[in-house]
C-alpha cells in the first residue's frame, strides 16, 4: 500500500479505517436545537443540545482530518434533537418494568460545499438499556456517552463519500 505522501492525489490522506479520504480543511458544527419536548411521549432534557453538539465536535476533531471553525466551513453539520424517550422494554411476571430503554433521535442536515451532491438530511437514533430499578439520573452520563458515540460516527459515513474510486469498498 502507498503511504499518504505517495498517494497520486495530492489532497488525500490515510484515515483511521484504512480508506483514502479527501482532506476537507474546515468544518462547522452548529448547535443542535433540542426540540425533543415537541414530540408526544418524548421529554425535554436541559443541556442536551450543548452536550450533543460538543460530542459531535469532539468526534470530528479527534477522529478526522477536519479543522473546526466558527464559520465559512467546507462541511456543515447541523440539525435538531427530536426525541429523548424512556420506554419500558421487558416486564416481570407481575407486569412491572424489568428494563427501560433511553432512546435519543437526531435529525442531521449535512452540507458539503465542495461536493454538493453529498448533501442530505437524515434521522439517526440509538438507545441505552438499563435496569428498571435504576433511575435515569443514575445512568444518564453513561447513557449519553454511549448514545453519542453511536450517533456521532456518522462523520465517517460522510467522509467515505470522498474516497477515490480505486479505494472504495475496503
Amino acid at each position: 500500500m502507498l503511504a499518504a505522501e505517495e498517494h497520486p492525489y495530492q489532497d488525500y490522506k490515510w484515515s483511521v479505517d484504512e480508506c483514502w479520504f479527501a482532506v476537507l480543511s474546515k468544518s462547522v458544527v452548529n448547535l443542535f436545537e433540542n426540540n425533543s419536548g415537541n414530540n408526544v411521549g418524548s421529554i425535554f432534557e436541559p443541556g442536551l443540545d450543548r452536550d450533543f453538539t460538543i460530542a459531535l465536535q469532539n468526534i470530528l476533531e479527534n477522529q478526522t482530518n477536519l479543522e473546526m471553525v466558527q464559520s465559512n466551513g467546507d462541511l456543515i453539520y447541523e440539525g435538531e434533537i427530536i426525541e429523548y424517550r424512556v420506554s419500558p422494554m421487558t416486564a416481570t411476571a407481575n407486569l412491572d418494568a424489568a428494563q427501560n430503554r433511553l432512546t435519543i433521535t437526531i435529525n442531521l442536515i449535512f452540507s458539503n460545499f465542495k461536493k454538493e451532491e453529498d448533501n442530505f438530511e437524515r434521522r439517526f437514533s440509538f438507545y441505552f438499556d438499563f435496569p428498571a430499578e435504576q433511575q435515569l439520573i443514575s445512568v444518564k452520563s453513561e447513557a449519553h456517552e454511549i448514545i453519542f458515540e453511536r450517533i456521532t460516527p456518522v462523520s465517517y459515513t460522510h467522509l467515505r463519500a470522498h474516497e477515490t474510486p480505486e479505494h472504495r469498498g475496503r
